[in-house]
């Protein structure tokens, strides 16, 4: 039964815990009597794990039985109904299942279908398919107008000033000039149209650039070798076969002149599995043959050796690598959604202001269009100017990071969440092309007493000159002297190899054990359909490349030829090596056993020509030819030596057959192919017959290169805080390496390597042997990930999240996606996905900040990111630094911006309240304008450029980084201190002016106006943390604009008044009063509570 597999608790609990746990087992039937429990159960047997603890540590037994006897796929909650669960959030539930509800019957989706495509007879398609192109844009001609205008005001602060500004069109509620209202608001909305604009009209010129690249031209031998790695992230290449029937057609145009068609499957997401039929109607009988995923190419796919004429089966939305793409949203970065609460913060600040101005009224007269009113004079608590300022930032942060020399090629495509750099607590990582730059290098040849590496391979070549210089000088005597040296040899004593014959022999087994094929170009003026004889092809290196189904593969014998020992040929049946001495030797291939994931190895049988000698080469993991060699005392040590450097290590061994026994072998081999029952197991027993006592030649290590400074890179970000997750669709071996090799795991913790799970039972035991585990690295596969979401979504999420690193492998484009949202919903901080690859895409589109690198896997990755890159090492200045200066600095610039509309919106409570609560305003029509733009904006503005550390302190200390993700630069904290700085402000700049006024109360507006002018102006210098010259210059500009309009402002003003001394000494009385003790209070924060930051800038 499920319900009797043991769960193993993390420590020993104290006593009241052991009688529980002890009261647990006995009640599941695990006494000391217990017969011991299958390992695991069958699947329908499941349910019983209901019953069952996950979490089984001290708290877990502490608490009530009823809180963790239940379902333990996610925490109890205890659901709010009614009322409570609308004001808690059910509002918001129900207004977007409405919006999804209304854009789903908009956009409803065709159904897919399966479908038959004529070769030649397009007009023989009974339906219509979508367009074969990529869209990243978010709207269309008709969407963009109305989706800008509802994203602008689903903002509560845009919503909140159309209200207002369309009262204004009541006569009761006027108050002032319509253009103090609607011009701000209308400014609003077209910087954002405008800059909307662009960016869209941006992505669809890199959309038309893309889909301007279109496939031409299928190999006449009826195969070619794709890569696969933008769509599934595997670097190997992948054998790809044509239809059989059409590579017996005399020409290649006879393709249009026969009676065929395709019948295909309906468009779905999995990338791995196709079904399909090829029928020619036009034989007697017809042909039908069957087609898999061997014969398909998909989009987003590069064939890497041959050309290929095909059959387009899927277009546009239907291919594979847009069907795992999921479509852009409009992203919002987390401090407009924070400035977005503190508005609402002040809106209901504003209504209580409005409500006490009423109540202290007495309610008199029409008192709800005073209520209105109110809500009216004080709209200045919500500035209008906040959505402009900002905006205006998030663009000029774009400009800097584009214009920065550190990070040349950077492109912000998305200008609207630059801070969302500097929120970042999760970085999510695909591997090939972005970690590695998948090229292979041979680095480490060991054969035990010797180790080779990159500064000794010249030894290597010296060591393989004599023997086959001897073996020629043997070829060019008498044909029997080659194979006497053998015989004597074999019936001789052993005897201890020299290390050149040691050498030459795990050579030789290096450049003969693999699969693969060396391909040369047509000499000049060959046509592509001509079959070429060996003499018509150019042998020389310069012209020869190399196919293989794995770049490990390549790199061996790329090493090979770079030693002496090249492989100049290849089919089926044979293989033809060059010497360092000129001379071919040619090699009949008897037997091949390809590399599978369960074997983990390799192997290959062979005939030397020259002496008819049998050989028996392989090689694959340690872990799986350790117990395959002769007894050893060093491979174990030396592959965790390799390993440790980061190096992929391969166990080539090898043993010799006579005539007899391989024949003996061939039978049984025949035999077991031919057996209908258990013919895999029939097989690989018989292989495993050879596969004894071989004689083990050497180790070798290649490095998947790493790209530029990634180390460094990486540690970098773990330093400053954030945990990297690396999402791969490359096999686990290939991803527990680079994880090794670029420090991603550092050397000192472990990696626990969670075992493959088929089903929910297995998932509990794993997850359990995962618990135990402390501060170790996590690599699990997509398809046990996939097992583990779906019984057990949050303790898999919440384990996860406490690892320093995590490895996820074999995943497809839609799971790195889903591993995205997951971490977005569980753990609530922001995410940052970076890739290379059409297969990342969706996970660039989920994160709350994408970035993709442009590099030579192609642009797609780039061009749907939010942010593009030409190297994984710029994202380091790209969160350091300016991530850092552009949320310290929109967080400065909208706390300030929030100021300036409190300072007056508090002079203009206290004027009210000094005047018997009068619905009047204090200033009217150009002041209010001047103030917001004018007088104040350029210096407020300016902030952009403001910096509390140097770039350089930034790079060098990432642990300053650390803060940020906090969120203490705008918090309700920092908010409310500038509450209070606007009230005393507001409150000393009115009773002032108040107080100081003789008999005009034009002289009030005077005296407190100019004095405002001048404290915002004071202020913005406090604020300063680093002064740049455009800072000073806004400061004096704006002065200077003010004082030049005094002039012109004998509306407001009485200039004669003004231009006496007695109103500059009442004005200089007032701004020293409201500012001089801020400076004061600055000064002793900074002396007795310095930020972190203090003393690197010191």
């Amino acid at each position: 039964m499920a319900d009797q597999i043991p769960l193993y608790p993390v420590r020993s609990a104290a006593a009241a815990a052991n009688r529980k746990r002890a009261a647990y087992y006995s009640a599941a039937g695990l006494g000391p009597g217990a017969e011991r429990p299958r390992r695991y159960q069958l699947e329908d047997e499941s349910a019983h794990l209901d019953e069952m603890p996950l979490m089984m540590s001290e708290e877990g037994f502490e608490n009530d039985e009823s809180d963790y006897h239940t379902l333990p796929r996610a925490r109890v909650t205890q659901r709010k109904r009614g009322l409570e669960w609308f004001v808690c959030g059910g509002w918001k539930f129900l207004c977007t299942s409405c919006c999804d509800w209304l854009v789903n019957i908009c956009q409803r989706k065709r159904e897919l279908k399966a479908r038959t495509v004529w070769l030649g007879y397009p007009e023989k398609c009974e339906e219509k398919h979508p367009r074969n192109s990529i869209k990243n844009q978010k709207y269309n001609v008709f969407t963009f107008i109305p989706g800008v205008l509802y994203e602008q005001f689903k903002f509560f602060l845009n919503l909140y000033f159309l209200v207002v500004s369309c009262s204004q069109f009541v006569p009761a509620l006027k108050i002032g000039y319509l253009y103090t209202y609607w011009a701000p608001l209308g400014f609003v909305l077209a910087v954002t149209i405008m800059r909307e604009a662009i960016d869209e009209f941006r992505r669809f010129q890199r959309d038309k650039e893309v889909n301007s690249q279109l496939y031409s031209k299928l190999t006449v031998r009826g195969s070619c070798f794709i890569r696969t790695d933008q769509l599934d992230g595997e670097t190997d290449w992948k054998l790809k076969v044509a239809v059989s029937c059409t590579q017996r057609l005399p020409a290649l145009g006879d393709l249009f002149s026969i009676s065929a068609y395709v019948y295909a499957q309906k468009p779905q997401l999995d990338i791995h599995s196709f079904e399909g039929t090829f029928t020619r109607e036009d034989c007697d009988p017809p042909i039908h043959e069957s087609l898999s995923i061997e014969n398909t190419l998909w989009a987003s796919t590069i064939v890497a050796s041959g050309t290929v004429i095909g059959v387009v089966i899927y277009t546009g939305k239907e291919t594979r690598s847009v069907m795992n793409t999921s479509n852009p949203k409009n992203k919002v970065g987390l401090l407009d959604l924070e400035l977005n609460q503190l508005t609402k913060a002040l809106f209901v600040a504003l209504v209580a202001l409005s409500v006490v101005m009423v109540t202290l009224q007495g309610f008199v007269g029409p008192w709800y269009r005073n209520l209105f009113r109110f809500l009216l004079l004080f709209s200045y608590i919500i500035p209008i100017s906040l959505r402009v300022n900002l905006d205006m930032g998030k663009a000029a942060y774009g400009w800097m990071i584009m214009k920065d020399e550190s990070i040349p090629g950077t492109v912000v495509r998305t200008s609207t969440i630059p801070e969302e750099l500097g929120r970042l607590v999760y970085l999510l990582t695909d591997k090939t092309g972005t970690l590695t730059q998948n090229e292979m290098v041979f680095k480490r040849l060991h054969l035990g007493t010797v180790s080779y590496g990159a500064d000794t391979m010249d030894e290597i070549q010296n060591h393989l000159r004599n023997p086959y210089s001897q073996m020629q000088s043997q070829a060019s005597g008498n044909n029997t002297s080659s194979t006497l040296p053998r015989k004597a040899q074999s019936s001789a004593p052993k005897v201890r190899k020299s290390v050149s014959s040691r050498v030459h022999e795990a050579v030789k087994a290096i450049a003969l054990c693999h699969n693969v094929t060396p391909v040369y170009e047509p000499r000049a003026g060959m046509t592509g359909e001509a079959e070429y004889t060996e003499a018509d092809q150019d042998f020389s290196d310069g012209n020869r490349t190399y196919q293989a189904a794995s770049p490990d593969e390549v790199a061996l014998v790329q090493w090979t030829e770079s030693v002496g020992l090249t492989l100049v040929s290849r089919d089926l049946a044979s293989m033809q090596l060059r010497t360092p001495s000129g001379q071919i030797l040619t090699y009949s291939i008897l037997q091949m056993f390809p590399f599978t994931s369960e074997s983990k190895r390799m192997g290959v049988i062979v005939r030397d020509e020259s002496t008819t000698e049998i050989m028996f080469y392989m090689k694959g993991a340690d872990v799986a030819m350790s117990s395959i060699v002769q007894y050893n005392d060093w491979l174990e040590e030396e592959c965790g030596n390799m390993a440790r450097e980061g190096l992929r290590t391969l166990v080539v061994a090898k043993r010799a057959l006579t005539e007899e026994q391989y024949q003996d072998f061939e039978s049984r081999y025949s035999q077991a192919k031919l057996s209908i029952h258990d013919r895999a197991l029939k097989v690989a027993a018989v292989v495993e017959s050879l596969e004894r006592e071989m004689e083990l030649l050497c180790l070798t290590g290649v490095e998947d290169q790493l790209q530029a400074d990634v180390r460094p890179t990486l540690e970098m970000l773990r330093n400053a805080g954030i945990k990297i997750w690396m999402l791969t669709g490359d096999k686990l071996e290939t991803a527990t390496c680079i994880a090794k090799s670029s420090h991603l795991v550092s050397r000192t913790q472990d990696i626990h390597i969670f075992r493959p799970v088929t089903n929910r039972g297995e998932a509990h035991l794993e997850l359990n042997a995962f618990r135990r585990k402390h501060d170790c690295a996590l690599v699990i596969s997509g398809d046990s990930l996939e097992v583990c979401l779906k019984y057990y979504e949050h303790e898999l999420v919440e384990l996860a999240c406490q690892c320093p690193a995590v490895v996820c492998c074999r995943c497809s484009p839609t799971q790195k996606a889903h591993i995205v949202k997951l971490l977005q919903q569980h753990a609530g901080r922001r995410t940052c996905a970076i890739g290379d690859g059409g297969n990342d895409v969706s996970m660039i589109q989920a994160a709350d900040c994408g970035i993709g690198i442009e590099g030579k896997e192609g642009r797609q990755a780039s061009l749907a990111a939010d942010f593009s890159i030409t190297q994984f090492k710029h994202i380091g200045r790209l969160l350091m630094v300016h991530g850092r200066s552009s949320y310290k600095r929109s967080a400065a610039l909208g706390q300030f911006v929030m100021h300036r509309g409190l300072i007056i919106s508090t002079m203009q409570a206290v004027f009210s309240s000094v005047f018997y609560f009068a619905s009047v305003p204090l200033y009217q029509g150009f002041l209010m304008v001047g103030y917001a733009t004018l007088y104040t904006m350029f210096p407020v503005f300016s902030l952009v450029l403001d910096q509390d550390v140097k770039p350089e302190m930034a790079m060098l200390y990432p642990e300053l980084y650390k803060d940020l993700t906090k969120g203490r630069s705008l918090s309700f904290k920092t908010f409310l201190v500038w509450v209070l700085i606007s009230i005393y402000q507001g409150g000393i700049l009115m009773y002032g002016a108040l107080l100081l006024f003789e008999s005009e109360f034009v002289h009030v507006v005077a005296i407190s106006f100019t004095a405002l002018i001048l404290t915002e102006l004071l202020m913005v210098a406090l604020t300063v943390r680093t002064w740049h010259w455009l800072m000073a210059v806004a400061e004096v500009l704006s002065l200077g604009c003010y004082v030049a309009s005094l002039a012109f402002l004998n509306e407001y003003f009485d200039v004669a008044f003004i231009t006496t001394v007695t109103f500059v000494w009442k004005v200089s009385a007032i701004t020293v009063v409201s500012c001089l003790p801020l400076y004061v209070l600055k000064y002793l924060k900074r002396k007795l509570s310095p930020p972190s930051y203090s003393k690197l800038t010191s």
